[in-house]
């Protein structure tokens, strides 16, 4: 059991959407898309973000996005759980067509400890989750001390960076 803790790492998932998906709304697609995570053999959540109603980034006059962040921890390598992450989404619905098109869910790895990644399917840390408060404000619930692997700017000083986005708290 030691052995298998040594191989855990921390992982940061984003959670968001802005499309129904037949009578479901987005919100409710975020939160089952969090009792989905909780049973991927092999990730554990530790902490749920509240949720949040952002404008669509880049601006395209989509619906909004609710957006969320977990933090959770994982022994499966980044490509296993980014396996597991799509197969979610595709289960709820998600159809990739253009980047950025609006979405049904959408569940990035914002993050995970101790990993620098860079291939065609998977870029960790994210490179642009720092530049993004709908992914700043849900990650400053589930893990303040956050510092960015790369660039080793704090919560603080990346959230002052994204202060202008829209961004709001839903059900508060």
């Amino acid at each position: 059991m030691a052995e298998e803790q040594n191989h855990t790492r921390t992982v940061l998932i984003a959670i968001g959407a802005n499309l129904p998906l037949g009578e479901r709304s987005a919100l409710k697609s975020c939160e089952q898309a969090v009792q989905a995570l909780r049973c991927v053999p092999g990730l554990e959540l530790k902490a749920v973000s509240r949720w949040y109603e952002s404008a669509p980034v880049p601006p395209s006059g989509q619906p909004v996005y609710v957006n969320g962040v977990v933090r959770g921890v994982t022994s499966l390598p980044p490509l296993a759980l980014l396996d597991q992450l799509q197969a979610i989404e595709t289960h709820q619905g998600r159809v990739r067509s253009v980047p950025n098109a609006a979405r049904t869910l959408d569940l990035d790895i914002i993050a995970m400890e101790g990993v620098h990644l860079n291939t065609q399917r998977l870029s960790l840390p994210h490179p642009r989750a720092h530049e993004r408060a709908f992914v700043l404000r849900p990650l400053h619930d589930v893990c303040p001390d956050w510092v960015h692997p790369l660039t080793h700017h704090t919560m603080e000083q990346m959230l002052r960076a994204v202060q202008g986005q829209e961004i709001r708290v839903i059900g508060e």
